[in-house]
């Protein structure tokens, strides 16, 4: 877990959530915004609240990665001193976590999308498999392929001819993150769905459907590389023949020591990530709860300035966050300015 402290110690910081909340603090303690999530999002987040920092001394910024899942379940577990006010997130929240949100106290919460990332398969420099299919990530990685048996895939090659007998090993998130749910949502699950039968049983069995089609084999074919994606990096870039799977972000810092993967003949670039031609493409979210910006009126000056810097030519972009464009842009500057709630209707 990566954890970034902008501020003085935590003695000095008023983190109670109903303390004397605003910026200009008339009795001189610090207030504390405290961010927890996504391992992809952190980056981005933590730029902001570097400059937030300075532009704002009477304000503690708090941010850690702690992976999707498990910042959702550190969000949701309730309100007060005690509990993040901020989850970022690399994939929408789910029903179960906002049904958790609710019961817990959190009962406004508010969804603001921020940009678009891709996620994307690395290899070493030298590395072999130039091109893959969501097909080819499935029959390699699934525990159970087409609900036919475990997988004895040993090889690139074995899952298709045309690959080479590359032995098949890919670092990827754990079940924590929402980068592993965009793997099952991006890449297993359409490549499951390239057999009818599967796309049948989903209308049939929509649980034995998750099941086949999202299970990842447990053999060591797929390693849990942890919320590091620096170090996953330096893994992928010196052991020959390894995969990695982790945010654009990350492969454009890390451009002189790993190449990308194409999926399906698509290169993921900042182009084909804003049109969603890119098949690994995704948005990215930031979470608030309206319990607390009430306490804390500073979270919606961060989330202002979070909105400056995710722009087109802005400082977000220079770091990877491929910028929305059109009526996205136009509907995520609105959300960050008015913090409509979310409506519990639109999720699954």
């Amino acid at each position: 877990m990566k954890k970034i402290m902008i501020a003085l110690p935590l003695a000095a910081a008023l983190a109670a959530c109903g303390s004397n909340g605003s910026g200009d603090n008339a009795g001189g303690a610090k207030q504390q915004i405290k961010v927890v999530g996504s391992s992809t999002v952190y980056p981005f987040t933590t730029a902001v609240a570097e400059q937030f920092q300075k532009d704002n001394p009477n304000v503690s910024m708090v941010v850690e990665s702690t992976g999707t899942g498990a910042g959702m379940k550190l969000f949701c577990a309730g309100v007060g001193a005690n509990f993040p006010d901020i989850e970022d997130a690399s994939r929408a929240i789910k029903k179960s976590e906002y049904e958790n949100c609710v019961k817990n106290g959190a009962k406004t919460i508010i969804e603001v999308p921020i940009g678009i990332d891709g996620l994307t398969f690395i290899e070493g420099k030298d590395g072999a498999l130039a091109n893959l299919t969501q097909a080819d990530i499935y029959k390699a990685l699934a525990a159970n392929p087409f609900g036919k048996g475990p997988n004895k895939a040993q090889t690139w090659k074995d899952v298709n001819p045309s690959l080479p007998a590359v032995k098949i090993r890919v670092l990827g998130p754990p079940p924590t993150s929402g980068t592993r749910d965009s793997l099952a949502d991006l890449y297993l699950e359409k490549g499951c769905n390239t057999d009818p039968a599967m796309e049948a049983l989903k209308q049939s069995d929509e649980a034995k459907h998750k099941d086949v089609c999202t299970k990842i084999r447990e053999d060591g074919a797929y390693v849990e590389a942890g919320e590091n994606d620096n170090l996953l990096v330096q893994k992928v870039s010196g052991e020959p023949g390894t995969l990695g799977v982790l945010g654009f972000s990350y492969l454009e810092e890390n451009a002189d020591k790993v190449k990308p993967v194409q999926i399906a003949g698509v290169a993921p670039t900042e182009a084909t990530i804003a049109d969603l031609s890119y098949p690994g493409a995704r948005k990215l979210y930031i979470y608030l709860k309206g319990e607390h910006l009430a306490a804390k009126p500073a979270i919606k000056d961060f989330v202002a300035a979070f909105a400056k810097q995710w722009n087109t030519g802005g400082p977000l972009e220079k770091r990877g966050l491929v910028p929305f464009g059109g009526a996205d842009a136009a509907a995520a500057a609105k959300q960050a300015s008015e913090l409509k709630p979310l409506d519990p209707l639109t999720l699954k």
